[in-house]
């Protein structure tokens, strides 16, 4: 870890050079104030020797004198071993033995403060540190219980700072993902009842048309036939709608495997005309393709014709019968583009922003209708780096715009 992110270690290091600094400037004047009382002693004994051999000598040369004070040569220990001085081991004057033991004495209660001292801020340290991580501890323990209101941000540069940032970034996360949660068991809970509601009429209504034709054994076959096409018809939606919903799950679960190759744009919306041609034949509505350029993307071809395929089923569901739908076809160096355009009911300004939401029902939409189809063919084309836009005015025309960008 670099050093300008660990605030705490630089905070004590600079704490811990106050102390030093404190003592190295008393510790220096300590010094310079033993000093110059060992001067100081010395040069009054050596004044008073002087002074007394003056009055004595009169007649002795006073440079004489300092130059044997300045003289380096050592002289003979035994003039003063006879009165029990070693001038080796202590000192002549009294006074600078008894200034030495004082000296002696201050200077180690100095190195033992100044020792102190710095024991002292780093424990100081290393308690507010040893603080700080058990209040990290206790917020990730109050997170692991699902506790997310804690606010630990904090503004510094440390690292326990750094550290703290990230937690509250992750308590966000868990925050949103537990609100995400809990709104998409919401919107489960909500689709499962849709399902369970759609599913539920058809299954009724094939309930009562199987009663009376249990029930009426010498009905007439033409009743009879009746019943069964209505009953194939109410099987085939209730398919359709489960085919529909598994789609959706493999698209939520991300378990759809797309096999990718080069397609003509042109290929893709002729598969999907095919798979609505029956639609289309009972209403009457004649599709047109205008191809302006054509060209490949990289897509599953089977998959982004199912997509088409329920924007189809949309425009055929709203158009009016023996109408026409329009579907263009165009290229530039962007993206490939495909127009839909049918001329039948058109979508209320109010539906416009909600129409490719999960289970979204229009006010115009057919009895039969889930509100998956549109929502599934969106899905499909973003995973295919695409987007999809609609406009319509209501009674006139709905358009849907598909982007493929390159």
């Amino acid at each position: 870890m670099r050093l300008e992110n660990k605030e705490h270690l630089k905070k004590f290091l600079f704490l811990s050079l106050v102390p030093i600094i404190f003592f190295l400037i008393i510790g220096n004047t300590f010094f310079y104030y033993q000093y110059h009382t060992y001067t100081k002693n010395y040069n009054n004994k050596i004044n008073s020797i002087v002074t007394l051999i003056q009055e004595k000598y009169p007649n002795i040369d006073q440079n004489e004198l300092i130059e044997i004070l300045n003289n380096q040569k050592s002289f003979n220990n035994d003039n003063f071993l006879k009165y029990g001085i070693d001038i080796k081991k202590e000192s002549l004057i009294l006074e600078n033995n008894r200034d030495f033991k004082f000296f002696l004495i201050f200077y180690n209660i100095l190195i033992i403060f100044s020792f102190l001292s710095i024991i002292f801020l780093y424990l100081r340290h290393e308690k507010k540190l040893d603080r700080e991580i058990k209040k990290i501890v206790r917020s990730i323990e109050q997170i692991n219980k699902k506790n997310y209101s804690i606010d630990i941000s904090d503004n510094g540069e440390d690292i326990l700072s750094i550290l703290k940032n990230e937690i509250y970034k992750t308590t966000i996360m868990l925050k949103e993902a537990a609100e995400n949660s809990k709104a998409d068991k919401l919107k489960l809970k909500k689709s499962l009842s849709d399902i369970s509601h759609q599913l539920k009429t058809p299954l009724t209504s094939i309930n009562i048309m199987l009663d009376n034709i249990l029930d009426n054994p010498n009905m007439d076959n033409k009743t009879k036939e009746k019943f069964v096409q209505n009953i194939k018809r109410e099987i085939i939606n209730m398919n359709f709608l489960i085919q529909e919903i598994l789609k959706l799950s493999k698209f939520d679960a991300n378990v759809i495997k797309f096999n990718n190759k080069q397609v003509y744009v042109s290929d893709i919306i002729n598969m999907a005309i095919s798979n609505v041609e029956m639609l289309a034949e009972i209403k009457n509505i004649k599709i047109k393709l205008e191809i302006i350029s054509d060209s490949k993307i990289i897509c599953d071809l089977k998959w982004q014709a199912e997509a088409i395929a329920n924007i189809l089923k949309n425009c055929l569901e709203h158009s009016l019968n023996n109408s026409t739908i329009i579907i263009n076809i165009g290229y530039n160096k962007v993206y490939n583009k495909i127009t839909i355009i049918d001329y039948g009911e058109g979508i209320d300004k109010k539906d416009l922003p909600h129409i490719f939401k999960r289970y979204y029902k229009a006010k115009n939409s057919s009895k039969d209708s889930v509100g998956i189809g549109l929502s599934l063919a969106k899905s499909i084309i973003n995973k295919n780096n695409g987007t999809i836009t609609v406009d319509s005015i209501k009674n006139k025309y709905t358009k849907f715009v598909i982007k493929y960008y390159q």
